[in-house]
């Protein structure tokens, strides 16, 4: 029988191979469920319900759900921690409290702020959000830019470290549109803008290091910018080129593609 888990701490490192010193490929927020494929030792090897992203996770960090719950997630919407750094589970029950990231889901919660997770009541405090993409033109840059200054990490997916194509997954998700991990997967759905003049907030740009593979990704904003993960969340020029560095005075990376992903 199949065996479902789901992250109920703040957040997991998804790892390449069953080890801690292993690379960091991705990380599992609050409310993340997944599919367990295998285990081994200490160590249980699971794919992502959001993205079907693989990696390896520390099994002391899997909260196991039942097949019936997983089935309920699956068909459900469910609101997700708005802009802000302090959101706060209080786990009832326990004398404990859990601090969420941004962007971090709340299964099943409806209008109440109590809600379940396979048997475990939940009391949240702070804002939260319902994801609604109707908004996404007009609001794109206003999400992308309460990243602004976050770190690089690789592999990273919130406010305290965050990739490239985790940048952009994460800010995606505030208007319920999901996208692929990694850049060169994002870069295989949409449309193709062929200018950047042509393009608009919320637009994707793909760069290549000169050996035609797509190795970064930033989102489209007003006035010819691009706000990006490189060193950390920053907005820098965009043009036909490239990125366009004021401080360095240089071009930092190779325009490939602009892609509208969803009209």
């Amino acid at each position: 029988m199949t065996t479902y888990g789901i992250c109920n701490i703040a957040l997991i490192p998804l790892r390449a191979q069953p080890s801690h010193k292993s690379e960091m490929v991705s990380q599992l927020l609050f409310g993340d469920s997944f599919e367990i494929l295998d285990q081994k030792q200490n160590w249980s090897l699971v794919k992502m319900t959001y993205d079907e992203y693989e990696g390896w996770v520390d099994s002391q960090q899997v909260q196991v759900i039942s097949p019936a719950y997983y089935e309920k997630l699956l068909t459900a919407t469910h609101p997700i921690t708005d802009l802000s750094t302090h959101a706060i589970l209080m786990k009832l029950g326990h004398d404990e409290l859990l601090h969420l990231l941004p962007g971090s889901t709340l299964p099943l919660k409806g209008e109440e702020d109590i809600f379940s997770v396979d048997g475990t009541d939940y009391l949240f405090l702070g804002q939260d959000r319902i994801t609604d993409s109707s908004s996404f033109t007009e609001e794109v840059e206003e999400v992308a830019r309460f990243y602004l200054n976050a770190p690089y990490l690789w592999g990273g997916r919130s406010l305290f470290g965050i990739d490239c194509s985790g940048f952009t997954q994460m800010v995606y998700k505030y208007f319920g549109r999901k996208i692929a991990r990694d850049a060169y997967q994002q870069a295989t759905i949409g449309d193709s803008i062929h200018f950047v003049n042509d393009s608009r907030p919320g637009d994707l740009a793909f760069f290549d290091g000169g050996e035609g593979r797509i190795t970064h990704v930033g989102i489209v904003i007003s006035d010819s910018k691009i706000i990006h993960a490189s060193g950390h969340v920053k907005i820098d020029k965009l043009d036909e080129k490239g990125i366009f560095n004021v401080q360095s005075n240089e071009y930092t990376h190779q325009l490939r593609i602009i892609k509208r992903l969803f009209a």
